[in-house]
């Protein structure tokens, strides 16, 4: 698909950075669908697994099938004992391995942005998508509405380039409208979703998110000591820590769905 094989390789990393967040948003999302059980389900993208747990545990499918260009990725989500029903594979969301109209539902969760040719997977998903189905993903508003967000604004302080999905304009509204509405699909809706991230302190924040895990972490783990040291210090200082100690501030996703033609 790109790098990203390659940028997500630490399925237990990536659960404490960003699983945690991807669920609340990930629910949210669920609830908005409104898509009735016992239907088969396609999660592009699914990482370690942490929204196919939600698909399985919220929606009651009759199937669920999963593509990651990672590895390692795949293996963490196949040991999470909620998505056991859910058969993995290692694909490109852009080709995915699977025959025209074989699924009820197709998501795409937190992908979007990391896709190079995000219409050719949106096309995708809908030709896997039976007529009448539907097609839907969620996406960190990039770079304003990430969890992230902070971390980037200190790297940038400190006259770095914050490290970017490959394709953050995917992730904006107006472009998710365009490639669902290229891909043919009808009754198109998008929202914004809107949580609060917490953490209990700046450790938290800290160990949670100084990891070698997507485009910031890679650059977090080429950083010089010396540099490091400055980030946390920035961080110190920029953060809404509060009188407690803990620190919470907003994220949000945009969101999209749309329906095959009948």
């Amino acid at each position: 698909m790109t790098d990203a094989n390659q940028m997500f390789t630490d399925g237990k990393a990536y659960e404490r950075m960003m699983g945690r967040w991807s669920r609340r948003v990930g629910d949210i999302f669920l609830d908005w669908l409104k898509i009735p059980d016992n239907l088969r389900w396609l999660d592009v993208g699914c990482g370690n697994g942490a929204f196919t747990e939600e698909i399985i545990a919220r929606c009651h499918p009759t199937a669920v099938e999963a593509v990651d260009p990672s590895p390692e990725q795949l293996s963490y989500a196949r040991d999470r004992a909620g998505t056991r029903m859910a058969v993995y594979h290692e694909a490109d969301a852009q080709v995915l391995p699977f025959d025209a109209n074989g699924f009820d539902v197709a998501v795409m969760a937190l992908v979007i942005a990391f896709v190079p040719d995000a219409a050719k997977a949106v096309a995708e998903m809908a030709r896997v998508v039976r007529p009448g189905g539907w097609v839907a993903a969620y996406m960190w508003d990039m770079p304003e509405g990430a969890p992230l967000r902070p971390l980037q604004r200190a790297v940038k302080s400190l006259g770095l380039e914050p490290a970017l999905p490959p394709n953050p304009t995917a992730s904006k509204l107006e472009a998710l409208q365009e490639f669902w509405g290229a891909a043919g699909l009808v009754s198109v809706e998008t929202r914004v979703i809107s949580i609060p991230v917490v953490y209990a302190d700046f450790e938290d924040f800290w160990t949670s998110n100084i990891v070698p895990i997507g485009p910031l972490g890679k650059l977090l783990a080429d950083m010089s000591p010396d540099m490091k040291a400055r980030l946390r210090q920035a961080l110190q200082e920029q953060l809404p820590i509060g009188a407690d100690g803990s620190i919470a501030y907003e994220a949000f996703a945009n969101a999209v769905m749309g329906r095959m033609p009948a």
